[in-house]
């Protein structure tokens, strides 16, 4: 008997080459046919009535700027409380288990179905799902699907956030013998032109009360659907229990998933249960290798690359939060054409809706779990907190009881795809834990007076060391806790690099947050690239934000060990605007929001791509590094402290 599901037309049956089927996987888009209302007691808006809408939505950006109330971090946009609901009824047989998976919520999140909750989600980026089965009413009878979504906290971001169910939602049938969600993990141990092989990790979930023995199938296809190569094998999983296989599959003269050929490949994973295909799993990945060296850099299938990234918030300007693919596709692509080849989610996990487009276009990835630790930052200042403010409180307020849960989701989920390689653990951290920002001697130091951004750690080595001994701990440490997070994505993943996007290195390299890390990332500190090499030679480090001019990427050039550079930003973003009104949003792009290219972007496609290209600009004189003498000629502007004018800011 097959799963039917009333109210929704769109829907997925996978069925591969079987005798007879009974229940397969049936994963159904959960996005239509829902209803919405809004209760904002800020704006005083509360809706009487539901309105019909489709996800992924983001209520916010379709509510009214208010440059009273609002706050410049997140775009003048307020909040509220959001109330989704759906309908639907089933047709569950008696052999299957029922999911619904959310890929995203934003943010605080209440799910209850048939007046029962299913739990409590608090992170906005993390996918999260339920079983459902044994909340569904009777087949035929309708069930009640209600998501309560709590943005009353509509400051407690440092960017626009959006607000609401704004990433795809599933439902999904299985037979009680079946793969799990995200139970199937793909990997490339070994990888050359003539033979690659390819390791299929996979989870087997036993709900019968009784033992079942099956045939496990895996078959691999490339991109003209050919069989390349299969393997089948007898398993037996003793009843309610979960058993763990591993199979490995050789794949002679692959074609290797690459920035310039993004080959990627499918495995389709079957259940045969008394002749009978009970469930299916379809995995696309790629055949890659990825190596850093802390002399020579990064290198991909062996070829040594240069990194040409961009960091991007996940908003798309007008559209939100909620952003349609197609949007994505465009703005990658015009990213793309520039040479740009690594993209930096910041500061938070994509959707698997983007991570899908960065497989097929070829981005390599860095995956970014959380902007905040143990510590709450300033929404609107960016560093330590400096006040207590209710609509400020982000996800520091959970991270300590749900940081394993979103991190482990985060990897299981998106850990197939070859984009990926890299898992950041935090972004600039640092700052919320001042023992470490005051060791460096940067700041409250009245001996020093140089430009951050431009000058050496005023403190040497071995004064950060005794400082860190000497200054009063806090109740957290920042080493422990980035040990802590470096440890539960390598319990799932060890075969991308754990990396951390540094704004304080210096101290960092002392205080254990380092030695947590694979690779290290400097936050707007090119100017320490060759002291972080020369004393701390054995940890490969690369730029993982920096400004989009001339002389930072001059710096990765000129330095093999470099791997290469996240800039700030690809697009220009909602929010970060602190005080700016009437400006919304963040300038710091190479695409304005729309998508238009910036003089900038021009920049770089000159200095990314081989292809000859001209671009004519000007500059206005103030924010020229040029000034005009008294006889009309440009001169360089004065400098201070040796060091030019321009180059100054965070993110």
């Amino acid at each position: 008997m097959k799963y039917k599901i009333a109210l929704v037309t769109l829907f997925i049956i996978t069925v591969f080459n079987c005798k007879t089927q009974e229940t397969v996987t049936l994963k159904t888009d959960f996005n239509f046919d829902w209803n919405f209302k809004l209760e904002d007691s800020v704006s005083g808006i509360t809706d009487t009535e539901w309105q019909k809408i489709r996800l992924p939505h983001d209520w916010s950006i379709a509510s009214k700027l208010d440059s009273i109330k609002g706050e410049g971090a997140t775009g003048y946009l307020l909040g509220g409380i959001g109330y989704y609901k759906k309908d639907f009824t089933t047709n569950l047989h008696k052999n299957q288990v029922a999911y619904i998976l959310f890929d995203g919520v934003y943010n605080n999140a209440t799910i209850s179905l048939n007046n029962n909750e299913l739990g409590f989600h608090p992170y906005g980026y993390s996918p999260f799902y339920y079983d459902v089965t044994s909340t569904l009413n009777e087949n035929g009878n309708k069930n009640t699907l209600n998501v309560k979504v709590d943005r009353t906290r509509y400051a407690d971001s440092r960017w626009y956030t959006g607000s609401g169910i704004y990433r795809n939602v599933k439902f999904i049938t299985k037979n009680k013998l079946h793969i799990p969600i995200w139970g199937s993990f793909i990997t490339t141990p070994t990888v050359t032109n003539k033979l690659a092989t390819i390791s299929i990790q996979t989870t087997i979930d036993n709900k019968y009360n009784s033992s079942k023995t099956a045939i496990l199938s895996t078959t691999i296809y490339n991109t003209n659907n050919e069989v390349v190569n299969t393997n089948t094998k007898n398993i037996t999983v003793a009843k309610n229990t979960s058993l763990k296989d591993l199979t490995t599959i050789k794949v002679t003269n692959p074609k290797l998933w690459d920035i310039d050929s993004p080959t990627l490949y499918t495995a389709i994973t079957t259940i045969t249960l008394d002749n009978k295909v009970v469930d299916t799993q379809k995995t696309k990945f790629g055949i890659r290798s990825i190596r850093f060296d802390a002399n020579t850099g990064f290198y991909l299938n062996g070829k040594n690359r240069k990194i040409k990234g961009v960091c991007l918030h996940h908003d798309a300007g007008l559209v939100g939060a909620a952003v349609p693919k197609g949007v994505w596709k465009r703005r990658l692509q015009t990213l793309k054409d520039i040479g740009c080849n690594a993209i930096r989610i910041s500061h938070n996990p994509a959707s698997n809706e983007f991570l899908d487009l960065c497989d097929e276009m070829g981005f390599l990835v860095q995956d970014e779990f959380f902007d905040e630790w143990d510590n709450p930052k300033d929404k609107r200042k960016n560093m330590n907190e400096r006040s207590v403010d209710y609509i400020t409180r982000g996800y520091a307020e959970h991270f300590q009881e749900w940081a394993e849960i979103d991190l482990k989701n985060t990897v299981l989920s998106h850990r197939n795809h070859p984009s990926i390689f890299q898992w950041s653990i935090g972004n600039e951290i640092e700052w919320t834990y001042p023992r470490n920002a005051n060791a460096t001697g940067f700041f409250n130091n009245i001996d020093w007076s140089g430009n951050y951004f431009w000058s050496l750690p005023p403190n040497n080595i071995s004064t950060i060391k005794e400082k860190l001994k000497t200054l009063p701990k806090a109740k957290y440490d920042i080493g422990e806790t980035a040990k802590k997070l470096a440890k539960w994505t390598k319990e799932l993943d060890t075969t991308r690099y754990v990396i951390a996007n540094c704004i304080l290195p210096s101290s960092s390299y002392e205080s254990g947050y380092a030695d947590a890390l694979d690779v290290i990332g400097f936050s707007y500190r090119r100017v320490i690239y060759d002291y972080g090499h020369k004393n701390y030679p054995n940890l490969p480090l690369m730029g993982t934000e920096n400004l989009g001019q001339w002389h930072e990427w001059k710096a990765v050039m000129e330095r093999p060990f470099i791997s290469g550079t996240f800039l700030w930003t690809g697009i220009d973003y909602m929010g970060e605007s602190n005080k700016g009104w009437p400006k919304k949003g963040t300038s710091s792009g190479l695409l304005d929001v729309a998508g238009f290219k910036k003089p900038s972007y021009h920049m770089f496609n000159a200095l990314w791509n081989n292809e000859p290209n001209i671009y004519i600009t000007s500059q206005s004189l103030d924010k020229s590094i040029y000034k005009l003498d008294a006889n009309g000629n440009p001169i360089e502007k004065k400098k201070v402290n040796g060091k030019p004018l321009y180059g100054n800011g965070t993110m």
